[in-house]
């Protein structure tokens, strides 16, 4: 596979992510799932850095990729890294954005949701992801043949549900939204399977 493509795929889809959730995702308050729903729990608690949180929570799934799977270690230590990064640069513009184009929290929640979805995908048909629950979802199409976006998207509601416990109803269906965009523009740009 050609690298300047993959390089391309991996900024052009971070800067997707970082725009999903820091312009539409976190001025609501809203959840995706993975690593990044997780991160943002903790943001929306303590004010930790979303970028730096994915990559501590990440950190075991890396080591055990690096132990029994290095191929799928290496295609996506970059993609988490650019992604990681981007989100925190654009955080200090969460707000900026919803002062002058006026959303409703469903419009952010399915934008902010696409968004991201559009971002991994495009990662993911060059064979690289963020890693978290995306480096799980493409390890275990290695058994399961099922696409690795219907993957992503069953263990986000997982997630969502767990931490349904943490937010209220209506983050709860947002946040629902928002990992049915993302499944859905992953899937689409994911529709031969794996490449």
């Amino acid at each position: 596979m050609l690298v300047i493509p993959k390089i391309f795929a991996i900024i052009l889809g971070s800067i997707f992510i970082a725009v999903g959730i820091n312009f539409f995702l976190v001025p609501f308050q809203v959840l995706d799932g993975g690593m990044i729903g997780i991160s943002l729990i903790l943001n929306y608690i303590w004010e930790t850095r979303i970028g730096l949180m994915i990559m501590i929570l990440s950190l075991p799934i890396f080591i055990y990729a690096f132990c029994f799977h290095r191929e799928y270690f290496f295609e996506s230590i970059s993609g988490m890294l650019v992604s990681a990064f981007m989100i925190d640069l654009f955080a200090p513009f969460q707000y900026y954005f919803i002062y002058y184009i006026e959303l409703t929290a469903y419009t952010s929640a399915v934008l902010g949701g696409a968004l991201v979805g559009i971002g991994l995908g495009l990662m993911l048909r060059f064979k690289t992801s963020t890693g978290g629950t995306d480096l799980i979802a493409q390890l275990l199409t290695n058994w399961i043949p099922i696409n690795v976006g219907v993957l992503i998207f069953i263990m986000d509601f997982m997630i969502i549900g767990l931490g349904g416990l943490l937010i209220s109803l209506e983050t709860f269906y947002y946040s629902a939204l928002t990992i049915a965009a993302g499944g859905v523009t992953t899937s689409l740009l994911n529709m031969k399977g794996k490449n």
